[in-house]
């Protein structure tokens, strides 16, 4: 829990407990208006604050991280392998200032706090593909990186990866969430045509629309959302985008957003020109559309789990943003 929501919590609980006590031995003290309120109305109100606080407290830790994360190991660093079509997209030496590792303090223009991480063995000579994290609400880029846990894959398959303070969902707010692949570009080696997004619930929304919103669409090669709040009745209202590689994650037990993913994905089988007919049961769970333009690889992957469950298919998240890359 960071400084600010355990301040919050804490005086949450101190004020609760004070009405409790207040609302036992001096009730009379409290007034709505000219009336003095009942004990009970008093405890009642001192008990919801409580609730307030311990769900605040509790959503955000499941947003940010789960009990697995006390006893797993920290988001390491690989080393990546470079291949001969990596090599063939290079930067001149000395002009990005990136440096290797961790960079966990940058911001934008706009106050927006992330972090930048590396391969091992990083060379900024070489073009990277970047895979840029967004976070879910009221979730942090260190909670966010947690949370996902894709950090040790995704720079051993040779991405610089990136997460993103979480911000409140408004046209504005994605636009400068937008802006970050392009400032990583400006330090580090990055292959403007390989930005691939990805994030849950609000970063999953996030991830979505600034693949299909006018001013942002150009910026990703492929997405991989989770737990999206964007329903099909939504989507109507947007043009398409160019056929783009989309891999949407969502889960049947999401009651926050409840079938959002399956009508999703039906607009962006519709929008990369996919076969009317039905997408394939692949052998992880997924289905793929077929015949989809431009090879527009369109999949949909459904969890169980709870909207504040992470889908955990790193594995497959990597793969498929590699084969967007056109790597095997």
């Amino acid at each position: 829990m960071n400084e600010s929501l355990f301040m919050i919590v804490s005086i949450l609980a101190f004020l609760s407990a004070a009405l409790v006590v207040v609302g036992i031995e001096k009730s009379k003290w409290i007034r709505f208006g000219q009336k003095p309120l009942a004990c009970p109305t008093i405890i009642a109100v001192a008990v919801s604050l409580l609730i307030i606080g311990l769900s605040e407290a509790g959503e955000i830790r499941l947003a940010g991280m789960n009990d697995a994360d006390t006893v797993q190991p920290p988001n390491v660093l690989s080393e990546a392998v470079y291949l001969v079509s990596n090599v063939a997209r290079q930067c001149e030496p000395g002009i990005k200032p990136g440096r290797t590792g961790v960079s966990d303090d940058e911001k934008t223009s706009a106050g927006i706090r992330y972090m930048v991480k590396t391969p091992v063995n990083y060379n900024a000579s070489i073009a990277h593909p970047l895979l840029m994290v967004y976070a879910p609400a009221r979730t942090d880029r260190y909670k966010s990186e947690g949370f996902v846990h894709l950090t040790q894959e995704a720079t051993a398959a040779g991405f610089v990866v990136a997460y993103a303070d979480h911000r409140r969902m408004t046209p504005k707010s994605i636009e400068e969430l937008a802006a970050i692949p392009g400032l990583i570009e400006q330090k580090w080696c990055i292959d403007k045509k390989q930005i691939f997004l990805t994030g849950h619930s609000d970063g999953g929304t996030t991830a979505m629309a600034i693949a299909f919103l006018n001013g942002t669409k150009h910026i990703p090669a492929a997405i991989a959302p989770s737990a999206m709040g964007i329903r099909g009745e939504d989507l109507k209202a947007y043009q398409c985008p160019d056929p783009l590689p989309v891999m949407l994650l969502h889960s049947s037990q999401d009651s926050l957003f409840p079938g959002y993913g399956k009508e999703a994905i039906q607009w962006w089988a519709a929008c990369n020109g996919c076969d009317a007919t039905p997408p394939v049961k692949d052998a992880d769970g997924c289905v793929t559309y077929r015949g989809c333009k431009n090879s527009a690889s369109t999949r949909y992957c459904e969890g169980t789990g709870s909207h504040t469950t992470w889908p955990g298919s790193n594995k497959a998240i990597i793969e498929f943003f590699r084969s967007a890359q056109g790597v095997p």
